[in-house]
């Protein structure tokens, strides 16, 4: 019975591009993290680094299987590569497995999902956020 599911498996991947599947929708769970317009708010992930360091990327939307969607930020492990805007930081210790991603001046429009992935050799580690940015309650500027 395993070697037919794992042949439908293989037929399933070569029919359909990977970009159809989205991790997220297959097991369900966010992290929600909650911020306050005008704010930083950070989205927490570490990762074990005994087995050495990984490549790893944040992005906008659900995890997607091996990569991440609308790039934020990519890392080698030992220092970032790319980054879509100055508002988003690693300011972890990245070569020690923090890749705690800290957006700066937090707008509403940054609410929704994000996502994590930690390319590991034979495996991908992968945790997803959903950010929900509140409106500063008591009118302060920053």
């Amino acid at each position: 019975m395993n070697k037919i599911l794992g042949k439908c498996w293989v037929l399933i991947l070569n029919l359909f591009p990977l970009s159809f599947f989205s991790i997220t929708g297959a097991l369900g769970s966010y992290t929600v993290v909650e911020g306050v317009v005008g704010h930083p708010v950070t989205l927490p992930y570490t990762y074990s680094t005994n087995g050495g360091v990984h490549t790893a990327c944040w992005g906008l939307g659900e995890c997607m299987l091996f990569y991440c969607s609308k790039s934020l930020i990519w890392t080698n492990g030992y220092y970032v590569y790319y980054k879509r805007s100055s508002r988003y930081q690693l300011k972890g210790h990245i070569s020690e497995g923090n890749l705690s991603l800290t957006i700066e001046n937090a707008v509403q429009s940054d609410s929704g999902p994000y996502c994590c992935i930690v390319a590991i050799p034979g495996s991908f580690r992968f945790m997803t956020y959903s950010l929900e940015i509140k409106p500063d309650s008591f009118g302060e500027e920053t």
